[in-house]
């Protein structure tokens, strides 16, 4: 509300004849408001949209990896067929002791690996980030339609305007925009869990593919890491992400900031040192 009722005293855009003091200022007030809410549903609205598109294209690659790998949860049936066929053998050359009274089941001692629980449980986390994100993403859709339809209400121009204002108030009070910035971050996590699963699949059974995701996987993450920590550091730079706002509400880029420039200092240091050397 303070930086409205600047913007409002520096205004020129009302008319000042014909009205009252009241009645202009409510009158720019809902000019002002109506262009930064146009600006804020926008903005949040186009997010929304690139959440619930990635998601839609990403948990559809989740899901055709996880199909193909559900075959390691289950017993192969050909390792039944064969043991069938193996007592069948000692059957006809009269080995009953070998073939044994009962027919064999090998899928009844059956057990998938540790290792294959893992992957598939990593890969189902990933799944489930990604559901979670899309369906944050409709919830966030909803809450900005119902701001846009119900922001005002009916009234005189001043009722409908503290109206307005009331509800922006309660966006900001209730970290609006932290609670949707979380979406994204959502999705990120379940891009980075499922490179995991994917790297830890492939380990099983091929080395330099296996090493090739992996290399792009933390190539990924920490060049993320990196511009995160370059925004909680500089507020100006450009590489400014979800995470880097929610760690900036959480106060995180105090306790970062002094560490990065006592690094810097010790990075300037050494550099001297050396040049002073050669």
């Amino acid at each position: 509300m303070k930086q409205v009722l600047d913007v409002l005293k520096d205004s020129t855009i009302a008319s000042k004849s014909g009205k009252d003091n009241r009645s202009r200022f409510w009158g720019l007030y809902k000019r002002v408001a109506e262009e930064h809410d146009d600006e804020f549903l926008e903005r949040y609205n186009s997010d929304m949209d690139i959440v619930l598109v990635f998601s839609g294209l990403f948990s559809a690659v989740s899901t055709t990896f996880i199909v193909a790998m559900e075959s390691n949860l289950s017993p192969d049936p050909n390792d039944t067929t064969h043991a069938l066929l193996a007592q069948l053998v000692q059957i006809g050359l009269g080995n009953f002791t070998a073939a044994g009274s009962t027919p064999v089941a090998p899928a009844s001692t059956w057990s998938p690996s540790t290792s294959t629980i893992r992957i598939q449980s990593i890969a189902y986390a990933s799944l489930s980030f990604s559901l979670l994100a899309a369906f944050g993403a409709v919830l966030g859709k909803q809450w900005l339609g119902y701001y846009k339809s119900h922001r005002y209400g009916r009234g005189s121009q001043e009722e409908r305007a503290k109206r307005r204002q009331e509800k922006f108030d309660g966006i900001v009070a209730w970290h609006f925009d932290a609670v949707v910035q979380s979406f994204p971050v959502l999705l990120q996590i379940s891009l980075l869990l499922f490179g995991i699963a994917l790297s830890a699949n492939m380990w099983s059974q091929q080395y330099t593919i296996a090493w090739v995701i992996i290399a792009t996987t933390v190539f990924g993450f920490l060049f993320y890491s990196l511009t995160v920590m370059a925004a909680l550091v500089s507020p100006a730079c450009p590489f400014q992400t979800p995470i880097s706002t929610i760690l900036r509400i959480m106060r995180i880029d105090r306790v970062l900031r002094p560490i990065v420039k006592l690094v810097s200092q010790y990075v300037r240091k050494s550099i001297t040192v050396v040049h002073a050397i050669n």
